[in-house]
């Protein structure tokens, strides 16, 4: 880990085949490796991982629990927003991610509560599709950055704890990602052209608080299992690539707060 090794041979050909509608990494050049003894989580990119074909079909994903289903789907959705507002967010991967902020905004729900409803499985799929290649081409930010973290020092499932930290994670960018977060909430049927920014802002952040708490998902870190002894450790291994995104810049101790609050 660390060391920078390259893939220097030609892997076997990949048909990536998603059977859940919430990682896009079948639109990625990555994987991820995660240890629990030493503690750590991390990427491994190459152009040679990328899939030679991918296959969705949302028909594979209609088994999937319904818990299961609101995880992978805020991780979908929370990949489409962090990538819509990234400090290193792309023109086109943008207008991809908004498309898929929408389709999911409006699906997660249906396809929790009704896993057969052929209509959102298919609006999961392609926004889960689309969010592999925003996040590709224009990074992530803080919600993703934490729930690594989460998830090698309290075991947290990725999905859950993307969508536990999102709503936080959008209110401490907001100063900054005003403009990106206003585009959203139109896009998402909040207002129109003259409504003012912040208030669009302020209304599709609880649009997802409201979205999280309809499909069971936790508002505090405690209710998932972390100790505020965690919070250092947490802290020093949120410092990833995804969190290099994020629209704010935190410091170690601005983090620490933020997550002490959220206990």
């Amino acid at each position: 880990v660390g060391m920078g090794l390259q893939i220097t041979r030609p892997p076997l050909p990949m048909l990536a085949i998603p059977t859940t509608a919430g990682t896009g990494s079948e639109a990625t050049k990555n994987a991820v490796i995660s240890s629990y003894e030493p503690k750590f989580k991390k990427s491994l990119r190459s152009d040679q991982m990328v899939p030679d074909l991918v296959l969705v079909d949302p028909e594979l994903t209609v088994s999937v629990s319904p818990e299961t289903t609101a995880y992978s789907g805020m991780d979908a959705l929370t990949q489409c927003i962090e990538s819509y507002i990234s400090r290193r967010t792309q023109p086109i991967p943008r207008a991809l991610a908004l498309q898929g902020t929408r389709y999911a905004i409006t699906s997660i729900e249906e396809a929790f509560k009704d896993p057969q409803s052929r209509t959102a499985r298919e609006r999961m799929s392609h926004a889960a599709l689309l969010s592999g290649i925003a996040l590709a081409n224009s990074g992530l930010g803080m919600a993703h950055g934490v729930a690594a973290a989460l998830g090698v020092h309290c075991r947290v499932p990725h999905g859950l704890a993307c969508a536990v930290m999102l709503p936080t994670a959008l209110s401490v960018n907001q100063q900054e990602a005003t403009r990106r977060l206003s585009e959203l909430a139109r896009d998402c049927g909040h207002g129109d052209d003259s409504s003012n920014d912040n208030h669009l802002c302020e209304e599709f952040i609880d649009r997802i608080k409201d979205l999280c708490q309809r499909v069971g998902i936790p508002q505090r870190l405690s209710e998932i299992g972390v100790d505020a002894s965690q919070l250092p450790d947490i802290v020093k291994s949120s410092r990833g690539n995804s969190m290099s995104g994020n629209p704010r810049e935190l410091s170690d101790e601005e983090l620490l707060k933020i997550l002490e609050d959220m206990l």
